[in-house]
């Protein structure tokens, strides 16, 4: 009965784990202006517009702002692609582009391409270049919540058999 139980035990805490499903990536912008920004690779958008293109609030990496965020709106190629950057807390735009649309999907659920991008100033002469891609991978990561409850289970297990062996 008991090894029932402790079955039952390891397969609960093993079906617990989960993949991550989102890739992290990295963004960044060279030429007139540039910044650069991390983003998963299908972000869930804080607003969004049908055919018109998406905004993501409160994107970390922008120094030229008061609290380092940012407001990232990414144009649908109906609209003329390319991206805008607000600071929303400072009441300015830092940038707009025209460009190619640099997510597939529908706006509710969008997934960006990645490589590199040419991009125009909108209403103006600038030019830049966008670079999309994966982000490297911590050397030194964290472990997942789920991982250590994991370790800490397979820990319990080991004890409850020793225990019982001795006894």
């Amino acid at each position: 009965m008991r090894k029932m139980i402790f079955a039952a035990a390891m397969l609960a805490a093993f079906g617990m784990s989960t993949v991550a499903q989102a890739t992290l990536l990295d963004f960044k912008i060279t030429g007139d202006y540039t910044v650069s920004f991390q983003l998963d690779s299908n972000p869930t958008p804080d607003d969004e517009s049908s055919n018109q293109g998406f905004i993501i609030w409160d994107v970390p990496g922008f120094s030229v702002t008061a609290n380092g965020l940012a407001d990232v709106t990414f144009f649908s190629a109906v609209v003329g692609g390319g991206f805008q950057i607000d600071d929303f807390y400072g009441a300015s735009t830092l940038l707009v582009t025209d460009g190619p649309q640099l997510y597939t999907g529908p706006e509710s659920a969008p997934i960006f391409k990645q490589g590199n991008f040419s991009l125009t100033q909108y209403q103006g002469n600038g030019s830049y270049t966008l670079t999309i891609s994966e982000a490297v991978a911590d050397p030194n990561p964290a472990p997942e919540p789920i991982t250590l409850a994991l370790f800490g289970a397979g820990l319990a297990g080991l004890a409850a058999t020793r225990r019982r062996r001795k006894a």
